[in-house]
């Protein structure tokens, strides 16, 4: 059987969640013996979800296909269940089935990309640690120096086309700077993939998305994978392979700013003394205060 790699072609946004989180659970996970034979089918069988939910299977297949689209509370929490769903995950099929049913409001207008004054006055006090403003979609809104030095390699593009999702999957440097950068990639895809379910017409993010397809197979892959998170940005450290500094490790905190319509504050945290904060000294004093596009390199690759 050819691997179900549709690129969301057809049927509803909750069914193609349900589709593709199906392949991504054995049977063995859900204590399930796998019969004899080849299994011709990635992950659960269409059956298997029903048995596991207390559905029929008639339902269940109406569901992945669109032509049911108002499942009880019941049984959306059942389907969780039986797919292994994460809180996060279990959270964005409720939304998908809310959306499903027509209960949704309308979609918002196109966001807004302007920053404050008094947002663009806190990240120049920031300094030297690196700090910057993204959008809901990861456009990179605003900064200071340390920040842009920092994804060695972004200044490179025009600020309109800064975006860190786009960075990650079609600049050439960014697999050598992110010492995870497989665990990055994972992470913005998951981010991207919770906002589609819930507004999936957004102009900023349809067109984003549309060039990542287009360009990067890693995204593809992932993006097929149907994986969704809700955490903007893990709080964890960052490692870094920095081409100018070395190899530093950063903790890092993100916040969403009130007021705004998704904007997010990220900020690179180091010790004083310590040699990580000795090297963002140096990216902050050596980086343009403010900098001006090279060349492009086209976000092709």
């Amino acid at each position: 059987m050819a691997a179900e790699q549709h690129h969301d072609a057809g049927g509803t946004e909750l069914g193609r969640f349900l589709r593709a989180r199906r392949t991504q659970v054995t049977p063995a996970e859900v204590g399930l013996t796998p019969g004899a034979g080849v299994r011709r089918t990635p992950g659960l069988r269409r059956e298997e979800v029903a048995a596991l939910a207390g559905v029929s299977i008639d339902y269940y297949t109406r569901l992945e296909r669109g032509k049911e689209t108002r499942p009880s509370l019941a049984v959306v929490d059942a389907l969780g269940r039986a797919l292994k769903l994460d809180q996060d995950e279990h959270d964005h099929l409720r939304d998908l089935v809310i959306r499903a049913a027509r209960y949704a409001p309308e979609p918002p207008a196109a966001p807004s990309r302007t920053v404050s004054p008094q947002v663009k006055l806190l990240l120049e006090n920031l300094r030297p640690n690196p700090a910057y403003v993204t959008s809901r979609t990861l456009d990179l809104l605003a900064h200071n120096p340390g920040a842009l030095a920092l994804y060695a390699g972004l200044e490179d593009w025009p600020a309109k086309q800064r975006n860190l999702a786009r960075f990650l999957f079609l600049h050439p440097a960014a697999r050598d700077l992110y010492a995870d950068w497989d665990t990055q990639v994972r992470s913005c895809v998951a981010r991207l993939r919770a906002l589609a379910g819930t507004d999936p017409d957004a102009p900023d993010l349809a067109t984003l998305i549309g060039e990542l397809l287009l360009k990067s197979r890693d995204f593809a892959k992932l993006w097929d994978r149907y994986e969704v998170t809700r955490r903007a940005h893990a709080q964890r450290p960052k490692t870094f392979h920095h081409p100018q500094v070395g190899e530093i490790t950063l903790s890092f905190q993100g916040m969403q700013l009130e007021g705004t319509p998704g904007h997010r504050l990220g900020v690179y945290l180091t010790t004083p003394g310590s040699p990580e904060h000795d090297a963002i000294v140096l990216l902050d004093m050596t980086a343009p205060s403010q900098p001006t596009a090279k060349q492009p390199t086209r976000p092709d690759r």
